[in-house]
């Protein structure tokens, strides 16, 4: 739990490797919400490290697609990849308390190790028949051309999320050692636990999709003596078919909303609707109002689907 002497603050974390879609949007509209009620600071951070899918054109139209819904932020920090040096220190603390070790192994052999038949929705399980030799042993320069593991200890890791409640994952069993580099540098779960706690970020607000993810970086921040966030993971929105939003679900993205003439405040009232909060017109809604009458209490527990109406009503 956060320190209440703390400055409490959140951040919009967008990757730039696409634009923005109506499931986006309707994530970082609750986190704007949150932070303007709380009277948390809120950042902007581009998380840019997803080296072959970022597109540095997309940068750009991220800012304008959050600007054009009128979802602001107190400052915006350097590019995720512009500083790679605190992610570099956590790598070398991990490996010297030897929780650590390199794996040159393909996806391919991993996935043919495998005891279950399907690779698990939160990721392939590295199995620990896996691990070398040497593994648990303190390495104190480790090679960071090389992809490395966090040595997952058989142990239940507790995530009390604000809106999910209390859930246990067992990370061993569900995952097993997971990367934390490689040789383009940190991977996902080191580099954003490691930039929340530099940045000095008291709270997380995500899809629920990355709960899972919440149990790694917790043990990650245990493991270098850094405070876990509070997590808000939202229920996410869904096509159809009952899938994570994507292109085949046609075209959800922001910025094609905006240069049909679609006005930002139909956007938002669509957004509203699935949070909870109607517009009093019905059809328009500010950002403004949003953050005025959106309740975390009222926001609905389930996964919400973009339905055809839905996109005939936006155009």
């Amino acid at each position: 739990m956060p320190d209440p002497d703390r400055t409490l603050r959140s951040r919009l974390a967008p990757s730039p490797t696409g634009a923005l879609h109506l499931g986006n949007a309707r994530t970082f509209a609750i986190n704007w919400a949150l932070a303007r009620q709380r009277g948390w600071e809120l950042v902007l951070r581009i998380e840019d490290l997803d080296h072959p899918r970022v597109k540095p054109e997309t940068i750009d139209l991220v800012r304008d697609d959050l600007a054009w819904l009128g979802l602001d932020w107190d400052r915006e920090l350097p590019l995720q990849s512009s500083d790679l040096s605190d992610a570099q220190d956590a790598m070398h603390t991990i490996a010297r308390l030897g929780r650590a070790f390199p794996c040159a192994l393909t996806r391919r052999e991993v996935q043919a190790a495998q005891s279950a038949p399907h690779e698990q929705e939160q990721g392939l399980r590295y199995e620990p028949t896996l691990r070398p030799s040497n593994a648990g042993i303190a390495i104190e320069n480790p090679n960071l051309e090389e992809t490395w593991r966090f040595l997952v200890q058989p142990e239940i890791e507790i995530v009390s999320d604000e809106i999910q409640g209390a859930h246990a994952f067992n990370i061993a069993e569900s995952i097993g050692d997971f990367p934390i580099w490689t040789s383009r540098g940190p991977a996902y779960q080191l580099a954003v636990a490691v930039d929340d706690a530099r940045h000095g970020i008291t709270d997380v607000v995500r899809g629920n999709d990355l709960l899972p993810s919440a149990a790694r970086q917790q043990s990650l921040l245990r493991t270098l003596g850094l405070p876990s966030p509070r997590w808000w993971h939202v229920p996410l929105v869904r096509g159809e078919d009952g899938r994570r939003l994507a292109k085949r679900h046609g075209d959800t993205r922001l910025s094609t909303f905006r240069d049909s003439g679609t006005k930002a405040e139909r956007v938002m009232a669509l957004l509203g609707r699935w949070c909870g909060v109607e517009a009093e017109s019905g059809d328009r809604l500010s950002a403004a109002e949003f953050a005025e009458r959106f309740s975390i209490d009222n926001l609905p527990n389930r996964d919400i689907t973009l339905t055809q109406e839905d996109f005939a009503w936006l155009t």
